[in-house]
């Protein structure tokens, strides 16, 4: 199909995508940590739960990027593998992409992955690979497609672009109205 325009701003090289992201998620108030490397992502996690005085205990999804990942060199963290209820406080999920032009995020869900995950939690860390950032929505939309898996569409696809908010309460941003207070974006450079 032909493509749709895309600001120039997305069209640029790999690094100036991350970067990008980077400066637009966080100008929607998410955070967002660089590692090198997979092996730093479980210490990231730990770092980010320690700095905003949250609980060590964390809920995620099996999934097999994160199950990757050396958990076990961080034994006070507490991951419990289901979906997420309301009394948890922090999820860990993994990004299908990143959309530098807003600093967007794309999850999916299905059976193994609930998209409790990404709503329920006060506090959501959202794992993404660098390779996975990409200019703009179109770029996802099409991955979705060329996964070469027929049978393959995702039961939800989620954009999230920050922590929840509303202005419904007397025209004042509140966070965490509708979804997670606290966004963290933990960006694996691959």
């Amino acid at each position: 199909p032909k493509r749709n325009l895309v600001p120039a701003r997305s069209d640029n090289s790999q690094d100036a995508r991350v970067a990008l992201f980077a400066e637009m998620a966080k100008a929607v108030q998410a955070s967002v940590t660089h590692v090198s490397s997979v092996t730093d992502v479980p210490g990231a996690v730990a770092d980010y739960l320690a700095e905003n005085n949250l609980p060590s205990d964390v809920v995620m999804a099996p999934d097999e990027v994160l199950d990757a990942y050396p958990w076990a060199e961080r034994p006070l963290l507490n991951i419990r593998r289901d979906k997420a209820v309301d009394a948890d406080q922090v999820s860990v999920t993994a990004a299908e992409m990143g959309f530098c032009e807003t600093g967007t995020l794309m999850l999916t869900s299905d059976a193994a992955r609930p998209s409790t995950l990404n709503f329920l939690p006060e506090n959501h860390i959202v794992v993404l690979r660098s390779s996975q950032i990409t200019g703009g929505y179109e770029e996802g939309w099409r991955h979705l497609r060329e996964r070469g898996d027929d049978d393959f569409m995702p039961r939800t696809v989620n954009m999230i672009t920050g922590p929840s908010r509303t202005g419904d309460i007397e025209q004042t941003i509140q966070l965490g109205a509708h979804g997670p207070r606290r966004l963290h974006i933990i960006i694996v450079e691959d």
